[in-house]
């Protein structure tokens, strides 16, 4: 290895790989040419080791906890920013201008209306369809009525972003057999958002609490849904299916659904009596089998940036709406547990954003089965982000390899032989 390239050699076969370095001193070795001039492959499950492509949008540091859009740290943002200011950044690399904003956001409300054939899709599902099958089948459904959808142009990204909100407040009322409420032009992103999704104007607190936890999940570098997103969208799929696919990862409880099983599980803890400190000590017995969720994170080592932010507006909201409701008093008691107990503290195992946006959610009235659409909407902007930068670097298309461990070549045997 020098300091520009390594260099395998594999049964007599050789080939130079280039070291790559980032912006933020990440070093990579590029083994694009390893199988071509060796007949090696590498074997990673999951991809943890394995970086798919190079990015401008989002760097991550799990070992130090930092999280930065564009270079702005999230902290940064969640403070002074606002959503579609941050929206603006992911697409298009830098923080805008009062015209710029003025106009992007003109642009949001004169494209936000979702056609009426898109609309009655929801009414037609199947009652008790979980929101996340909604939300994935009025997205999809978009490519009806947009057909450029796979063109790298403004309208496609400035369309999905300004629906969207949109969609994801119908899905709500629709799940919960409500009817929906008319788009307000005359309101901003995020309380508009939030009238449609309850029918009345929020108060500031609750939309400043909303617009930060949107900047929060806004983009996360290449996690599995914003993989897929840029998966899909390398065949050359429109906007709203490679969306879809995003929509789809996000789904599972290992992704964005962990904010639902935060909520899910404080829901069991209740019902067994609402013991925290049982609870506690069967996390801390590894032959229990029992895990506390929304404590810990796959890819932070430290405390999780966005859970230093949230906390605050959390505290907000619960002050704000005068919430006496058992299940939080239980989270806060797994909360303290978590911060002081040295068993926490020492793995690390910190409250993460899941934590306390489930908390949020539940607080302001969302049906716990919709927190993952809530998801989606914040991580829109990165997926849409994503997927144009992806476009723009004419990124070839999307094809893992594979060890096969199946049986070698045998013959058929005809029934009557078996």
């Amino acid at each position: 290895m020098t300091e520009d390239k390594v260099t395998i050699t594999l049964n007599g076969k050789t080939t130079e790989c280039p070291v790559l370095i980032g912006t933020e001193n990440e070093h990579a070795i590029n083994i694009d040419k390893l199988r071509e001039d060796t007949g090696f492959v590498t074997l990673d499950f999951g991809y943890k080791n394995t970086g798919a492509t190079t990015s401008k949008i989002t760097f991550l540091d799990g070992e130090l906890g930092i999280l930065r859009y564009r270079g702005y740290d999230i902290a940064d943002l969640a403070e002074n920013s606002n959503f579609v200011e941050v929206a603006y950044s992911l697409l298009y690399g830098e923080l805008p201008t009062a015209a710029q904003l003025a106009d992007f956001n003109q642009k949001l409300k004169d494209n936000s209306d979702v056609p009426a054939e898109v609309a009655a899709i929801l009414k037609a599902m199947p009652k008790g369809t979980h929101p996340m099958a909604q939300l994935s089948a009025v997205t999809i459904a978009l490519s009806g009525v947009y057909k450029d959808g796979a063109k790298l142009t403004e309208e496609n990204y400035i369309n999905m972003l300004a629906k969207f909100p949109v969609l994801v407040a119908m899905v709500i009322r629709n799940s919960q057999g409500l009817d929906f409420v008319a788009n307000d032009k005359n309101l901003d992103y995020v309380a508009n958002f939030l009238q449609m999704a309850f029918g009345k104007p929020a108060s500031n607190v609750l939309v400043d609490a909303m617009d930060k936890l949107l900047i929060l999940h806004a983009d996360h570098e290449q996690n599995c849904s914003t993989s897929t997103v840029r998966m899909v969208g390398s065949s050359n799929a429109n906007i709203y299916a490679s969306i879809t696919g995003g929509i789809s990862a996000l789904w599972g409880p290992l992704h964005g659904g962990a904010n639902q099983a935060v909520l899910e599980q404080l829901e069991a803890i209740e019902k067994d009596g609402g013991d925290t400190a049982k609870f506690v000590a069967m996390a801390k017995d590894k032959n229990s089998g029992f895990r506390l969720m929304g404590f810990g994170h796959r890819v932070y080592k430290n405390f999780d940036p966005r859970a230093k932010i949230i906390k605050k507006s959390c505290d907000e909201v619960l002050k704000d709406l005068g919430v006496v409701d058992k299940k939080l008093t239980i989270a806060m008691e797994l909360e303290q547990a978590a911060l002081n107990d040295d068993y926490f503290v020492s793995r690390k195992l910190y409250p993460n954003v899941d934590f306390y946006s489930g908390i949020i959610y539940q607080a302001i009235g969302f049906p716990t089965d919709t927190f993952t659409t809530l998801f989606a909407l914040g991580r829109l902007p990165g997926w849409v982000s994503q997927w144009k930068e992806m476009k723009e670097n004419k990124e070839p298309i999307g094809r893992p390899r594979q060890i096969y461990l199946g049986a070698p070549l045998r013959s058929y045997v005809a029934v009557s032989e078996r």
